[in-house]
C-alpha cells in the first residue's frame, strides 16, 4: 500500500508565542554565524556538494520507516552533513532543508519554525560532529571506527533533539517535562537506531569511494564538474522515487502528543502549497507524492547552492 511522507516537525499550537519567537531570534542569529564560519571554511568547488547533501536528506526525510509500539521515524541527516561538510555549513544545509519543508509543504509551523532549525538542524549538527569526531579518535582511527562513531554519533543527536523538544514543550506550558521527557526520549531511541544505520552506511560508503572528503572533514575537496552534480541529483530523485512507502505511523513527536493527550493544540497551516507532499491536479497517489517530493528536491538543492555560493562570492 502506498502512502504520503508524514509530517515530520513540530507544529504551530505546540509552543507558546513567546518560546516560539525566541526560538526564531536563536535561530536567526545562529544562521548569521553560520554564514560568516561556513565562508571562511568553503570553497567554490564545495558548493555543489551543499546542494547535493541537501537534496539528499530532504528526500531521505519524506520516507518515514516503521519502529515499535507503532510509530516512525525518518532520518533527520545533521550528523552526516556535518561530518562530510562541518557543522556550520551542515546548519545551513538543514536550514534550507527545513524552510523549504515548512514554507512548501506545510510541514512543520511558521512560528515554530526556530526550533525545528535549532532541534533538527544546529543541535544534531554540532552534537554529531563533536561526539563523531571524539569517538572517532578514541576508538583508534581503525576501518571500521568511522561507521561505529558516525552511528553513535547519530544516535545521540536525535536524543538531543528529541529531548530539547520536550523541554521547549514543558516551557510553553504543553506537557509537563516529567512527562514529556522520559516518552520523546523512549520513543527516539529506538528512531536513533535506524538514523545511526542510515548515517553509519553513507559514511561507510564515502570511505570506501571518496575517503578524502572524511579525513578532511570541513576542509574537504569538492568536484564542481556537471557530471558530479548530475550524479548527486539523480541519486536524490531515485530516493524520492520511493516516498509513497513511507510508513503510515505516526513520527515521534506525534505519537508522543497522541498518547499525552496534546495532539489537537496543533495548528492548522495559515495557507497550502504542497501539503501533505502532494500536488493538487495530480489525483494518482504514487504519482502526486513522487512529483511533490521530487520538486521540494530540486528546490532544496537550488536553495542550498545558492546560499553556498552567495558565501563563497562575498569574500571574493
Amino acid at each position: 500500500m502506498l502512502f504520503s511522507p508524514k509530517p515530520l516537525h513540530i507544529p504551530d499550537g505546540f509552543l507558546s508565542p513567546l518560546v516560539a519567537i525566541i526560538g526564531w531570534v536563536l535561530a536567526l542569529v545562529v544562521i548569521v554565524v553560520a554564514l560568516r564560519q561556513t565562508r571562511r571554511q568553503l570553497g567554490e568547488r564545495q558548493v555543489p556538494l551543499m546542494g547535493i547533501l541537501a537534496a539528499f536528506i530532504f528526500a531521505a526525510q519524506a520516507i518515514n520507516f516503521p519502529v515499535a509500539a507503532g510509530t516512525s521515524g525518518h532520518l533527520l541527516g545533521g550528523t552526516l552533513a556535518a561530518i562530510v561538510l562541518g557543522p556550520w555549513a551542515a546548519t545551513l544545509i538543514m536550514t534550507a532543508v527545513i524552510g523549504v519543508q515548512a514554507f512548501i509543504f506545510q510541514d512543520g509551523g511558521l512560528l515554530a519554525l526556530g526550533w525545528n532549525v535549532l532541534n533538527m538542524g544546529v543541535l544534531t549538527a554540532f552534537s554529531g560532529y563533536l561526539s563523531y569526531r571524539w569517538l572517532y579518535r578514541m576508538i583508534g582511527k581503525k576501518t571500521a571506527a568511522r561507521a561505529a562513531a558516525a552511528f553513535a554519533a547519530a544516535w545521540l543527536s536525535v536524543e538531543l533533539g528529541a529531548m530539547a523538544t520536550a523541554v521547549e514543550l514543558a516551557v510553553s506550558g504543553t506537557s509537563p517535562l516529567a512527562i514529556g521527557l522520559p516518552a520523546m526520549a523512549g520513543v527516539h531511541a529506538l528512531i536513533g537506531v535506524g538514523e545511526g544505520l542510515i548515517t553509519s552506511g553513507a559514511v561507510s560508503l564515502l570511505q570506501v569511494s571518496r575517503l578524502e572528503v572524511l579525513e578532511a572533514g570541513e576542509h574537504a575537496p569538492g568536484r564542481s564538474s556537471a557530471a558530479v552534480v548530475a550524479l548527486g541529483l539523480l541519486l536524490a530523485i531515485t530516493v524520492a522515487a520511493f516516498s509513497p512507502l513511507a510508513s503510515p505511523n505516526p513520527d515521534g513527536l506525534e505519537f508522543v502528543a497522541q498518547q499525552r493527550g496534546f495532539i489537537d493544540r496543533g495548528l492548522e497551516p495559515a495557507y497550502s502549497l504542497l501539503a501533505d507532499y502532494s500536488v493538487p491536479f495530480i489525483k494518482n497517489p504514487a504519482a502526486t507524492t513522487i512529483l511533490a517530493v521530487a520538486l521540494g528536491t530540486l528546490i532544496v538543492f537550488t536553495l542550498a547552492w545558492l546560499m553556498g555560493r552567495r558565501v563563497v562570492q562575498v569574500d571574493r
